[in-house]
Parts: structure tokens; sequence; C-alpha cells
């Protein structure tokens, strides 16, 4: 396709509604332009193909064999462009909007909030994945992903939604008044891990922490992890926001507080959302402004 020589879109779809209409003041409306522009299109258009497209020795305006020729091949393309464009969108519109986001945030933050959005928007269908694995967002696949980090994802565009820090906690009768002073007085006591995360490890790993857990380490879902903790099964790492009514009601003590200036993401991919993540990220801004 030698696209250099082609004219320019807008001559081609000014010939193609007159062509469809066989009237510029129709033509005109339906391109949502004057008359008058549709008439310097044809010319522009004529000038540059050399090529007389229209017939105007008559009142009524009517097309030549060239224009005929040429007509016929634009609104062949035209029509074809339009299905696809028609295909694509209702496709669009059809597939569910695919989120992910860990259990421990479904539970604590999105669940609680969703009904609105429900209420809001009942067209869009939702596939919500709580899953503490890092997952891929691919087109055709999850959409947005609600993710705790710093924002630092290489080839993603992501954006702050809930900012807090993360903190280690357990419940009083845990520690049974023991002082924890130190992350390495934290070795000989039971852990408590969302499935598919590491964070017991890894936040030992950045205090320093090169020995190994003495204590067991029981992995279990976002959404029951900090239950046990309540009651006193083991220490664990979470986000502070999600505990803050525990820790001042007393039910859970804050031992450790870290990385500040984290917090959960919005992530999508670079480039064009689909119209229902549009409206989903628009709500989501609005839960954030409303905190």
């Amino acid at each position: 396709m030698d696209w250099l020589t082609l004219p320019p879109l807008a001559a081609l779809r000014a010939f193609a509604a007159f062509a469809e209409h066989g009237n510029v003041s129709k033509a005109g409306a339906a391109l949502n332009v004057s008359h008058a522009a549709i008439s310097q299109q044809l010319r522009s258009l004529e000038e540059q193909l050399g090529a007389v497209l229209v017939d105007r020795s008559a009142r009524a305006l009517s097309l030549t064999s060239d224009g005929q020729h040429l007509a016929q091949a634009l609104l062949l393309g035209f029509g074809a462009i339009q299905t696809a464009v028609s295909d694509i969108g209702t496709r669009g519109a059809v597939r569910p909007l695919h989120i992910s986001c860990t259990p421990m945030f479904a539970a604590n933050w999105l669940m609680p909030r969703l009904a609105e959005f429900r209420a809001r928007n009942p067209e869009i269908d939702l596939v919500l994945d709580p899953s503490g694995e890092l997952v891929q967002l691919s087109p055709g696949g999850i959409d947005i992903a609600l993710r705790y980090g710093d924002g630092s994802w290489p080839g993603l565009e992501a954006e702050i939604l809930l900012a807090s820090p993360m903190v280690v906690v357990a419940a009083p009768d845990l520690l049974q008044g023991q002082q924890v002073c130190a992350p390495e007085d934290l070795l000989d006591f039971p852990w408590l891990e969302e499935l598919g995360t590491t964070e017991a490890a890894h936040w030992l790993r950045s205090r320093g922490v090169a020995d190994a857990i003495r204590g067991s380490r029981i992995k279990l879902p976002g959404n029951l992890l900090m239950q046990a903790v309540r009651e006193g099964q083991g220490v664990a790492v979470g986000v502070r926001d999600f505990v803050s009514e525990d820790i001042d009601a007393g039910r859970l003590l804050e031992l450790f507080v870290e990385n500040q200036g984290r917090g959960y993401h919005i992530v999508t991919r670079p480039g064009v959302q689909r119209t229902q993540a549009r409206q989903f990220i628009a709500w989501l801004r609005r839960q954030r402004n409303a905190a």
C-alpha cells in the first residue's frame, strides 16, 4: 500500500458521503459539516486526482463514470471498516471487565464498596481475580490490576489509589508480654503469610536478618489472614490501613512499621483502555478522593 499517493481521508469521506446521499447538503449533515465544506472537498479531490468526478452541467449533481468507479470502491472500503469497528466494539462491550487484586484487598477495601459501582453501572459485568501472585496484563485478558508497591512496574502505568505503609502485627496473647525490640526477636514465633506471597521472608531480609524463621509458617488466603492474626495464631506483615482499627482497639500490636510512600496502585497497560475499564478507573478515583 502506497499511503503517500492516497488523497486525504477527509476528502475521500466527503466524496463517499456525497455518493451515498446524492446531495451535498445531506452529505454535509451526515458528516456534521456545511454543504460548502463538502463542495470544497469534492473539488480538492478532483484536482488531486486530475479527473472530473462530479457532473455539474445539470441542476442536480451526478457522478461521472470515474466518480462512480471511485464511489463503489470507497463505499465498499468504508463499509468494511465500519463493520470491523462495530465488531471490535461489540466484542469489547460483551467481554466482562477483568480485575486482579489480592484477596486481602478484595475483602478489606473493594468488596465493601463494590455494590455502589454495580448500582451505577449494572450493564458492566465483572470478573474479580483475587490472587496474591503477580499476574500479566495482556490484551484480551486482565484489564486492571490493583497492586501494592511503590508503583514501579516496567512497561505498565500505575496510579496511587490507597497510600498505606506495611506493618508487622501480632495479637497480645501471642506475645504474652515478651518484649520485641528487633526483628530477630520474632524468629521463634509462628508466621502467617498470604498465599502467593513471601512477605515474611522479604521483610526480614529487608531488615538485614539472614537467619531463617525457626517458628512455623502458615500460608492462607488473604481474607482469612487477619482473622488468624487476631486469634493469636501468628505474626504477619500487612497493610496498616486494613488493621488500623484493630491496632487502635488494642486487638493487635504494631511491632514495626515500614515502607512509607508505598500503597495500592491502579495498574494498566499503556494505551487506550476499554470504555468499561475507564468507567471503573473513574469510580476508583472517586472512592479515593472521598476517603
